[in-house]
């Protein structure tokens, strides 16, 4: 007989009514929810999983102590007008709702306090006003990653997990998760404690180092925020949200490519592609970052720019792929794992909490330590 699992009854109520489910229609897939929903008998965890899926909501969220405390989409994302709130779309909002499972999950970890000696949301504080570069260069220096350091991280896979190691070092976790959704990198989620930032597993290496600094600088300007594709999303925004986006892309770009390093890289080289291909492997950005850069010194013509563009989009990043394990380990973070199996072995959380905060079956953490600890230096 499967094992029944203990979750939180008014949870199974909140998540029910919050996907829009009366009780008569909820009992046709799930028989025993109004016995669940009375704290009178538990589901097991194929049950669990296969109404985290009915009501769109993680397998971790009917384990908290009571409904959880889950701001309008509206408050979230207070730069986003709501045109854009509507646009977004029901994987993303579910996402959303994983997301702050992992934000609340590694608050529990961590006791209520963030671990960073340094916390660069706190110490960091600007105006939509100020003038971009400074921004980033502030924001560079407090980091301390030297262009010789990023220079000699020599691809973009090791830049992602370098940047990914340098940011947790103040104050800031990253998860990854596939969007499925091609038009949205990522987002952030702001909090005072504990931001963090969540970037779609399925773009490009370079895309994602990108998103991590678009993401960023929202939280530096204490807001949640989204990163999409195109101008189209920017050019429909207004008045400080509009500038907030713009700081947001243009520090990301200062700050991955100072215009130094640039000046020095780039002297005496030709604006074509083979030199952006080489810039680009340089600095961990993608061939369309560098080109853009060309095509602003007016190097290049729009005409040269929108080709080498279209053919780069058309080629694409095609993921590895690789097994489950080695997934949600790039998905949740050694860090962030190794700090869950911890506090089990501490006593502090128990094994179907394990399983929850890593957003894993129980019968699978066995193998993903395994996995982890094969990655150990």
């Amino acid at each position: 007989m499967a094992e029944a699992m203990p979750i939180t009854p008014a949870v199974v109520t909140w998540a029910r009514e919050r996907a829009g489910f009366s009780m008569d229609a909820a009992i046709s897939d799930f028989r025993k929810i109004v016995e669940w929903e009375a704290g009178e008998a538990f589901p097991s965890y194929p049950q669990l999983e296969k109404m985290a899926e009915k009501f769109k909501v993680p397998v971790a969220v009917f384990f908290f102590p009571a409904p959880p405390d889950l701001p309008p989409i509206e408050e979230t994302f207070r730069t986003l007008g709501p045109d854009q709130i509507a646009e977004i779309p029901p994987r993303i909002r579910l996402l959303l709702r994983k997301a702050r499972t992992f934000q609340m999950g590694v608050e529990e970890l961590n006791g209520g306090r963030n671990p960073a000696e340094r916390l660069i949301t706190r110490d960091l504080v600007f105006r939509p006003t100020d003038r971009i570069e400074e921004i980033a260069a502030e924001v560079r220096a407090y980091l301390g990653v030297t262009m010789e350091q990023q220079f000699a991280w020599g691809d973009a896979e090791t830049a992602l997990e370098e940047w990914r190691r340098v940011l947790l070092g103040v104050g800031v976790y990253v998860f990854k998760d596939s969007f499925r959704e091609p038009d949205y990198s990522g987002f952030c989620l702001y909090d005072d404690e504990f931001p963090i930032i969540y970037v779609n597993n399925t773009t490009a290496k370079t895309r994602q180092i990108f998103t991590l600094f678009h993401e960023l600088a929202h939280l530096l300007f204490h807001t949640s925020g989204v990163d999409r594709t195109g101008d189209g999303f920017v050019d429909e925004l207004v008045g400080d949200n509009q500038r907030i986006e713009v700081i947001c892309n243009r520090m990301a770009a200062c700050l991955l490519v100072p215009e130094d390093a640039f000046d020095a890289t780039f002297a005496g080289q030709a604006p074509t592609e083979a030199t952006a291909a080489e810039l680009a492997q340089l600095f961990s950005v993608s061939r369309e970052f560098i080109f853009r850069k060309f095509l602003d010194r007016d190097l290049i013509t729009p005409g040269e720019y929108d080709q080498a563009a279209r053919r780069w989009a058309e080629q694409g990043q095609r993921g590895k792929g690789g097994d489950h394990y080695n997934t949600k380990i790039a998905y949740l973070g050694t860090e962030y794992i190794n700090l869950a199996f911890q506090r089990f072995y501490q006593n502090r959380i128990d094994y179907n909490q394990l399983a929850d905060i890593l957003d894993t079956k129980p019968k699978n953490l066995t193998r993903l330590e395994e996995y982890v600890s094969r990655r150990a230096p």
